[in-house]
């Protein structure tokens, strides 16, 4: 299939999650996304395993398909000469490199424009370009508490706790995704460089943004609310026989249904449970009343009987579960590639479909300097060139 970003050159200056995240996007819209990474060691994501699959880090997988691996060492002055080139030779250059370290390359938007007039210059940063936390380090943790994810996450009373996956790195990166596309069609449009810059801590506000609206309007700081939300009822998990079950009945029309399925109807009819924002204000009293009824009731037979009656619900399931579920399968997000050393690879897809069709997996996530050799001479290097490269330890 034709991918809408096929032709377009990516120099991938970033590890860890967050720019990998972005690049990978983009290598699945059809980009030729160069990595670049230190000889030896690679990707920090490379050894952030356990879980390994084989050999390699799931970690390190789940970011880096559709990807070249060029083994790079930047701090040798021939390795910073490479990386030179290949902007030069991009479309757009991904970096995520601390504070201070683009300049010292000579590769911040200014110098990496002197070279290349019509690149789109991507930075993922912690905290942005200016303010007085501009030059800190960030890491997704650090940003789901700074920025307030973590106080608005888990159960009432009980210590914080971080969403269970990286979603402030990889919101980042699509932010990012979505920032180069666009800049891609100024560039086309105007003929010119265009600077693209985003950081965790930002995108870790843009995730509470109600929360703070809330904030902002009321007074109120907003609190953990366990499996549901501040502003429905009921919208959470409710206990069952042999584990919890999810229920949303995010209106009046809904809830009705709910209280019928359970066979209690009076609950409809009850003055503080007439609207949502009367069953907000009495919330423990409806999630108690509730709750007696659920917890008598197995799940599969309680999420029957609200499916039935046309209430949203939904199990809980664990990792296994969820790859296993015929949605899943059916969705098409799990893309199998052949693999050299794993028979039995698969990738979660990019969650998009054009005409139809979730993009592949052209390449599969890359061994370390896998294609150093490959890229320089795209780059136009010899064959000489390599092998006096690869002598003095600046590529590998």
């Amino acid at each position: 299939m034709s991918l809408p970003l096929d032709g377009i050159v990516v120099a991938d200056l970033t590890q860890n999650v967050a720019g990998p995240f972005c690049t990978q996007i983009l290598g699945d819209m059809g980009a030729e996304v160069i990595k670049v990474e230190r000889p030896g060691r690679g990707d920090d994501a490379r050894a952030w395993a356990p879980p390994f699959w084989g050999a390699e880090s799931a970690s390190f997988m789940a970011m880096n398909r559709n990807k070249r691996s060029l083994a790079l060492d930047v701090k040798h002055e021939r390795g910073r000469g490479v990386l030179r080139r290949l902007v030069a030779r991009a479309d757009v250059f991904v970096q995520s490199l601390r504070a201070g370290v683009i300049e010292e390359l000579g590769l911040d938007f200014a110098g990496a424009r002197a070279l290349n007039p019509r690149l789109v210059h991507c930075s993922i940063t912690a905290f942005g370009a200016r303010g007085p936390l501009a030059d800190r380090p960030g890491y997704d943790p650090l940003m789901q508490a700074y920025g307030g994810l973590m106080s608005v996450n888990g159960h009432p009373g009980q210590e914080p706790a971080r969403v269970g996956t990286s979603i402030v790195d990889m919101g980042t990166g699509m932010w990012a995704a979505l920032g180069i596309v666009a800049a891609l069609r100024e560039r086309d449009a105007t003929g010119r460089a265009v600077a693209v810059t985003t950081a965790l801590f930002e995108t870790a506000l843009m995730w509470v943004s109600y929360h703070a609206m809330g904030y902002l309007g009321s007074g109120e700081v907003p609190q953990p609310q366990g499996s549901g939300t501040a502003m429905i009822a009921p919208y959470q998990a409710f206990p069952t026989a042999d584990g919890y079950a999810m229920i949303a009945a995010g209106s009046d029309a809904l809830f009705a249904r709910l209280a019928q399925a359970l066979g209690a109807p009076a609950l409809a009819e009850d003055p503080r449970f007439a609207d949502n924002p009367s069953r907000v204000r009495h919330r423990r009293a409806l999630i108690d009343a509730l709750a007696a009824l659920t917890r008598e009731l197995k799940a599969a037979d309680l999420l029957e009987r609200l499916r039935a009656a046309g209430v949203p619900c939904a199990p809980i399931l664990t990792m296994d579960a969820v790859l296993a579920e015929p949605q899943t399968r059916a969705s098409g997000m799990l893309v199998p590639a052949p693999h050299p050393r794993l028979p039995d690879y698969r990738s979660i897809g990019l969650p998009l479909l054009w005409d139809g069709a979730r993009p592949g997996v052209r390449r599969v996530p890359p061994l370390l300097g896998e294609h150093s050799t490959d890229v320089l001479t795209w780059l136009g290097y010899t064959p000489d060139d390599v092998r006096a490269l690869r002598a003095e330890g600046v590529i590998a």
